[in-house]
């Protein structure tokens, strides 16, 4: 997308940044509240994910804040350390891992991650948006907020709590979620979409005020009214020096911690890697096919946590719930992320109540709508054309993440991506066409451009079939690299030709010498040897 000023981006960027705040409030309470840590952290987290990261970071839709990914670890981490301040130190030192990480260019790991199994984690989340949801929009709100593991926290799990949602139907909670996902439904057709008006109101934020309005008239209703864990439900302070002091700072003092910093290890790696793969698919979800670099974004993120961790917040990771949610409400440049931080600091500060107002059904509809068009049958469609090595490791990501948590599901989908790789090296070491490389007599092997160990056994095989007497041809002058046990065997098989009356020709097979390509693109470009018009012209520094 071509640059554009920042007022042009201003009329998308404005009402994306509300509506990433309203879906990013109840998440930042929620998983502060699975964490194990104060409320307010997961707000601290939240605001300093919206302006620091997104200030630094170059992504232009990813939104950062606490991930429920890192709940259990830092759940596990407080309680062994024994103090929330303890643990704010492990999440400074994890930030300085991560900046250190971005410097020594660790984000190029983002990138070995298959296309399909990226696709994979985007659907699977969808769903378990969809499924997480469905307790909320029906007013039983026993997991918390922004859980996306398939174990609940109060021991239950995804599909169990669908049947024990039915014991606590809350006749409040279900009006308020079927007005509001005919709202937004209603807000989704092309009609709707040409009135000017509509198109810069939100229908997530008339949702969100119908909730406000249904929640205040059912107060006087007993048969409809909302309970308190129904609705959310963000600290109060009585006064602005109040606020203040729900800011928590690390314990220095543990410094030399051994566990402190084998928790800040593990939060940086852990935290990375979430990024990283979130990066990733938010790329996959940009309109405009933008790439954002990885490194800059550790860097990004480890100075968020570095300051996340000094004033009492939780560990910050790109999350895809806020980023598809940004990119799917018309969001474009990076300032919709910045915004929704200001706008979450500025509530917290000033209307805090207000927010509490605001029913989980409300959100849970927004909820929906988003994890639908995370996980469209159309997308499964198109990966299913792909064909078996594209398609397998989709369904088994997806069924991965809804049944185990985010990682382990990509863990396994990755597995199973590396899987089919591996057996479609194994099946094409070179080209053969019988038609074209049987000619009087002569068969003709072409080896591939990378040959393996992965290729020794499919190689040996094929020579041991080749006939007494016959004229072969091994060509490997479109070869690049060739393993040493591959020429192994052919030299095993040139040996073995002499005693069968096998007349054997080798057309450059030996080991070749090629310098990292990648490297030798990036010295040429770094040394200005583009040219044009046979003149010497500066390239990309």
């Amino acid at each position: 997308m071509a640059n554009k000023n920042f007022l042009s981006n201003l009329k998308y960027d404005a009402p994306a940044s509300i509506v990433v705040f309203l879906v990013a409030v109840p998440l930042c309470l929620g998983i502060a509240l699975a964490s194990g840590a104060p409320l307010f952290s997961g707000i601290i987290a939240g605001i300093i994910g919206g302006i620091v990261v997104g200030a630094l970071s170059g992504s232009q839709l990813g939104v950062s804040g606490p991930a429920a990914g890192l709940a259990v670890i830092v759940l596990t981490a407080i309680n062994e350390l024994g103090a929330f301040e303890i643990f704010l130190m492990a999440v400074v030192l994890g930030g300085v891992f991560q900046l250190i990480m971005g410097f020594l260019r660790a984000g190029i790991v983002g990138y070995y991650f298959p296309s399909s199994v990226i696709k994979g984690m985007l659907s699977g989340i969808g769903i378990i948006i969809f499924l997480k949801q469905i307790p909320h929009a029906v007013g039983y709100d026993k997991d918390y907020e922004g859980s996306l593991s398939f174990a609940s926290a109060d021991g239950h799990n995804t599909f169990s709590q669908l049947y024990y949602m039915l014991e606590a139907i809350s006749p409040g909670a279900v009006i308020i979620t079927t007005l509001s996902l005919l709202i937004l439904i209603l807000w989704e057709r092309p009609f709707m979409k040409k009135i000017r008006l509509f198109q810069i109101v939100q229908g997530p934020l008339i949702v969100v005020s119908l909730g406000i309005l249904l929640n205040l008239v059912f107060m006087n209703m007993p048969g409809l009214a909302l309970k308190g864990e129904q609705v959310v439900a963000i600290p109060v302070p009585e006064t602005i020096g109040g606020f203040f002091a729900q800011f928590t700072f690390p314990d220095f003092s543990q410094i030399t911690n051994g566990a402190v910093w084998v928790t800040g290890i593990t939060l940086a790696v852990v935290a990375s890697l979430e990024t990283l793969l979130c990066l990733e698919a938010t790329d996959k979800l940009d309109p405009f096919k933008r790439v954002s670099p990885a490194n800059q974004e550790l860097k990004a993120q480890g100075i968020g946590n570095i300051i996340s961790g000094l004033i009492g917040g939780l560990p910050i990771t790109q999350v895809i719930v806020r980023s598809s949610t940004n990119i799917q409400s018309g969001g474009r440049t990076k300032m919709s992320a910045i915004f929704h931080g200001f706008i979450l600091l500025g509530c917290a500060m000033a209307i805090p109540a207000v927010l509490n107002l605001i029913p989980l059904a409300s959100l849970a509809a927004i909820l929906f709508l988003v994890g639908y068009k995370l996980a469209k049958p159309a997308l499964f469609k198109q990966m299913y054309k792909l064909g078996q090595s594209h398609f397998v490791p989709f369904i088994v990501t997806i069924l991965g993440i809804v049944l185990t948590d985010l990682l382990m599901g990509i863990g396994i989908g990755l597995v199973v991506a590396i899987f089919y790789v591996l057996y479609n090296n194994y099946k094409k070491p070179f080209l053969f066409e019988s038609d074209k490389h049987i000619k009087d007599g002569t068969i003709r092997l072409e080896l591939a451009e990378d040959v393996t160990f992965i290729n020794k056994a499919s190689i040996q095989r094929t020579l041991s079939q080749i006939p007494d007497g016959a004229k072969v041809i091994i060509d490997a002058s479109k070869t690049i690299n060739i393993d040493q046990d591959v020429l192994e065997i052919i030299e095993e098989f040139k040996t073995n030709a002499q005693y069968r009356d096998i007349e054997l020709e080798l057309i450059e097979v030996g080991s070749v010498n090629i310098e990292n390509q990648v490297k030798v693109v990036e010295h040429a470009l770094a040394n200005n040897i583009l040219t044009k018009n046979g003149k010497r012209e500066a390239a990309y520094n």
